[in-house]
């Protein structure tokens, strides 16, 4: 399947890099950044050890508004040139819906790895890298090459997608340790897997139910 190149196909995906890039620049000029990051980040020791009121908040809430906050103009720019690049594509496969709803689910399945990863870890996760690695995901399986060859259909699918995880979690330990020894940058290596297998699950079901009447 060839990614389609039409922009008026993707209103979802330039939707939610405006609102991203829009609620960087409003913290960055209101000079927020540092207060939006424990206020509106991920904490997984909030959700260990907080109050029932924060744990509820931390668990619904977070997730997705800690895709509005960003370490930086780079962190920002990096996320965004990725998300309209893949998401695009997406969408115009699966529908703004669906790109949506990607979007959503791997922010929480990102911050739930996170989680899982270090459940008394003091430090926000900040950033759409979680959710946007659910789009790469959703990318990666409806555009990529499958490199496994069995009678099965099923199977191959299957197999193809734990190659490609396995793949993704490979680059994101050598991203990772790239940028901690190198610029003591501490990456959520877990938040970056859960997002995409999360886009991996929901791609298939979701082209499926698409094209359910064709």
């Amino acid at each position: 399947m060839r990614p389609p190149e039409s922009w008026q196909r993707a209103p979802a995906t330039v939707l939610i890099a405006a609102v991203t890039a829009a609620a960087w620049a409003a913290m960055w000029i209101g000079g927020y950044t540092q207060a939006a990051a424990l206020l509106l980040g991920f904490l997984p020791d909030r959700l260990s050890e907080g109050t029932a009121a924060a744990r509820v908040a931390t668990a619904l809430l977070n997730p997705l508004t800690a895709t509005l906050v960003h370490a930086g103009f780079a962190h920002l720019f990096m996320n965004l040139i990725i998300h309209v690049y893949c998401g695009r594509s997406v969408e115009a496969i699966l529908g703004s819906r669906a790109l949506l709803l990607i979007y959503a689910v791997g922010a929480y399945a990102a911050a739930g790895a996170q989680f899982a990863a270090g459940p008394h870890v003091a430090l926000p996760m900040v950033g759409a890298s979680g959710a946007i690695s659910a789009v790469i995901g959703a990318y990666a399986m409806l555009f990529g090459r499958n490199r496994v060859n069995v009678a099965s259909a099923v199977a191959a699918t299957f197999l193809n997608a734990l190659w490609m995880i396995a793949a993704w979690a490979l680059l994101q330990y050598a991203v990772g340790s790239l940028f901690l020894t190198t610029m003591n940058v501490d990456i959520a290596i877990a938040a970056h897997v859960g997002g995409f297998v999360a886009g991996l699950v929901l791609a298939r079901p979701l082209l499926l139910w698409k094209w359910r009447h064709a």
